[in-house]
């Protein structure tokens, strides 16, 4: 038998505070036709005053030790690009919280593609006995890095984070993962980025411009990458894991814009319908929209025990992957509504 991760539970959490397009066409020079017609965006949930990303974190990841059955694993993997602080990580904070003892726990930073990163490396550690089961976490608070008066990053982020509780198993069974595409380029780092507030920025003895304080994006450059990368990695894990398009019953990419999803489908020829999207709903949550798309698929029936199912994801770094496996058959840990 060839020890295979297996997903075992799956939660999700959003904060309760819900931003309509028309609160923020209130603020901002926008509308909300100009935003439903360019992103696909209805609302998004917005963390409260005083709500780091380890609340979020902590939140999804009870959940997920709930939808699994188990309160205890052998590591916490946190996939965020907005740490509760720049040191130490966050992962250990939430393992705490989540009273889960002296666990493994450490921070995956890849922005939009860190869930699948965060997927693959707690896959690896199971694959190698190094663990036997782990909680893998996608968590951000976008809005707490947005510029307040930019319209074009406002409308289009939210925050959130989804779980996923993985264990030791074998690869014939519902709910193996069975494998990965991960790729990066460097040399975009400047399309998705916060300039400020690292080594580079503070190794200079310039003022920083208050702009490099906030998260920025070049929104044409993205849209052609994030068709082109995450494609292509959806081709390359159908390859590893000897797949055709026709054999996926459904693709949960990264919610970055509905018509980023519906152009990869189409490049890909899959089915649109095949496509789970809640972007409407939620927004860009970053690390957590993996997640938070699965949960949301899962609990409205859309996912089947035993269906092939394509995770793919693009984002900052540049970076990009994707994962393949057959959906498991699991209850799923949702916030009490």
């Amino acid at each position: 038998m060839t020890r295979t991760a297996v997903v075992s539970g799956l939660g999700a959490w959003v904060p309760p505070h819900v931003v309509t397009n028309d609160m923020l066409a209130a603020e901002l020079d926008t509308s909300d036709e100009w935003i439903r017609t360019r992103t696909g965006i209805a609302q998004r949930h917005i963390a409260g005053p005083g709500v780091a990303t380890s609340r979020l974190a902590v939140e999804a990841g009870r959940r997920a030790l709930a939808s699994a059955g188990v309160d205890e694993v052998d590591v916490v993997v946190l996939a965020t690009s907005t740490p509760d602080r720049p040191c130490p990580g966050t992962a250990p904070v939430v393992a705490a919280e989540l009273v889960l003892g002296g666990v493994g726990a450490f921070d995956v930073a890849a922005v939009c593609t860190g869930f699948v990163y965060a997927l693959a490396t707690a896959a690896g550690l199971i694959a190698t006995s190094v663990a036997r089961s782990a909680l893998v976490i996608g968590a951000d608070t976008f809005s707490t890095i947005l510029d307040p008066a930019d319209r074009t990053t406002r409308v289009i982020f939210g925050d959130g984070a989804g779980a996923m509780v993985l264990r030791a198993g074998d690869a014939a069974e519902p709910g193996a993962l069975l494998g990965f595409d991960l790729g990066s380029d460097g040399r975009g780092a400047d399309l998705i980025t916060v300039r400020a507030g690292g080594s580079e920025q503070r190794s200079r003895e310039a003022a920083v411009p208050e702009a490099d304080t906030y998260f920025r994006m070049d929104g044409p450059q993205v849209f052609t990458r994030a068709v082109r990368y995450m494609t292509g990695s959806v081709r390359s894990t159908l390859d590893r894991v000897g797949w055709t398009a026709e054999d996926v019953g459904a693709v949960v990419p990264h919610q970055a814009n509905v018509r980023i999803l519906d152009t990869c489908a189409r490049e890909l020829g899959i089915p649109v319908e095949r496509v789970v999207k809640n972007i409407d709903r939620v927004g860009n949550t970053v690390a957590a929209s993996i997640p938070l798309a699965l949960a949301d698929a899962a609990a409205g029936g859309r996912l089947k025990t035993g269906e092939r199912v394509v995770l793919t994801g693009f984002g900052g770094g540049l970076t990009w992957g994707s994962a393949a496996l057959t959906w498991p058959d699991i209850n799923i840990g949702l916030q009490e509504q």
